[in-house]
């Protein structure tokens, strides 16, 4: 929910008897007020590039063998790629680089590679569609402002473990060695995140990119002994405003299914923090509670909310995973005015920082808002950094 500070009608206290009808009925009067009916407006339904490249992975062969479906388990994906040669695994990512770049279960390195392959092909895809006189003047410009992205996106060094340019179009990057971290914290964003909101030159703390680095850059000073990766996950289908999307949790699920594949396919023994801003706590307390299919991995040592509307839960303890639950909330955030509640589909449960909630409560000093939790200098940044390196002397807690 990365509205831009929007100032939120307060909401009158009730009587018990009528509170939770009439709270539910708040949320969605709230919504509307803020930002105005959102659902069903500005979907992308067309087929992209990726359907064809899962049609034709889907009939392709290496070695005579017919190809892991794209829903296989990571673990059975991993044991694929093992067997296979280098030539073979490099004469995949050429011919089918949307597949194997965003595979889990493929190993680092190649889905690095393919991602490129991915990237390079779509950036000349919109080069040409910015001289297409079929689109109209609008269309061209967005062709425009994404080549650019992809451009940014393939500048040397840069470690892309996902990339769909599908729709809005979706995006993983990396921070540090993934295979060899001891430690690997995960940055879920909230709403209006695709490829073009990946990252921002203003205003960059707001981004998942500025996010997940500032955060690795933190850890790094608080403790460089240990070795730590940071990743910016925006693998998922983000709500656009502040609208009924936003306040049902249909998109959370996808999300939450991704999520939990992406941390099952982690390389390694190293454990996994969580770090869930606004909509992205939704995400994470979705995958948390989970059945057995799709719980979080027990890797997941900690999970850390920022700006919650809240995890579809009354209670940490009804969060089915053995990981830490922490929480925060920045002076300011007008989060704190949205009633905390589900209702009929809508809403998202209690408030996280509340004390009935039963996560640990982080200090924020410093912050300011509902999108200023990853700005460097800040308690809530230097917080999140002491638990992303399991440095728990270091938390300062409420």
């Amino acid at each position: 929910m990365d509205a831009k500070n929007a100032a939120v009608p307060a909401v009158p206290a009730v009587p018990p008897a009528a509170g939770r009808v009439l709270l539910a009925l708040a949320v969605v009067l709230v919504l509307l007020i803020t930002s105005g009916w959102t659902a069903g407006r500005g979907r992308h339904t067309a087929p992209g590039p990726r359907t064809a490249a899962l049609l034709a992975w889907q009939e392709g062969r290496i070695g005579g063998r017919p190809l892991p479906a794209p829903g296989s388990e990571p673990q059975a994906v991993a044991r694929f790629f093992q067997s296979l040669t280098p030539a073979q695994r490099a004469r995949l990512a050429v011919r089918h680089p949307l597949v194997v770049g965003n595979l889990d279960g493929v190993p680092v390195g190649l889905r690095y590679r393919a991602n490129r392959i991915a990237l390079a092909q779509a950036r000349a895809a919109e080069r040409r569609r910015m001289t297409d006189r079929r689109l109209t003047d609008e269309g061209r410009h967005e062709a425009g402002r994404r080549m650019h992205r992809f451009t940014s996106l393939l500048r040397a060094g840069r470690q892309i473990l996902a990339f769909d340019p599908a729709g809005r179009g979706r995006a993983v990057e990396v921070f540090g060695d993934l295979e060899d971290a001891q430690r690997v914290s995960v940055v879920v964003p909230g709403v209006d995140t695709d490829v073009l909101t990946f990252e921002r030159t203003r205003r960059r703390y707001t981004a998942p990119v500025g996010m997940a680095l500032a955060l690795h850059r933190r850890k790094r000073a608080t403790a460089p002994r240990v070795r730590t990766a940071t990743v910016a996950w925006a693998d998922y289908t983000t709500p656009r405003g502040v609208g009924m999307d936003a306040a049902a949790g249909g998109l959370a699920e996808d999300g939450a299914r991704r999520l939990v594949s992406f941390l099952r396919g982690l390389p390694g023994r190293s454990t996994a923090a969580l770090f869930c801003h606004s909509y992205g706590s939704v995400v994470c307390g979705v995958a948390a509670r989970g059945g057995r299919d799709e719980r979080l991995p027990d890797r997941v040592t900690d999970i850390t909310v920022a700006g919650s509307p809240g995890m579809r839960a009354d209670r940490a303890a009804e969060l089915d995973a053995p990981a830490r639950v922490w929480a925060m909330r920045c002076d300011g955030d007008w989060i704190a005015d949205v009633p905390h509640l589900e209702f009929g589909g809508l809403g998202h449960g209690a408030d996280p920082v509340s004390p009935g909630f039963g996560a640990r409560r982080l200090a924020t000093s410093g912050a300011a808002g509902h999108t200023g939790y990853f700005e460097p200098g800040t308690g809530s940044l230097a917080n999140m950094a002491a638990v992303g390196t399991g440095s728990y002397h270091r938390v300062h807690e409420l």
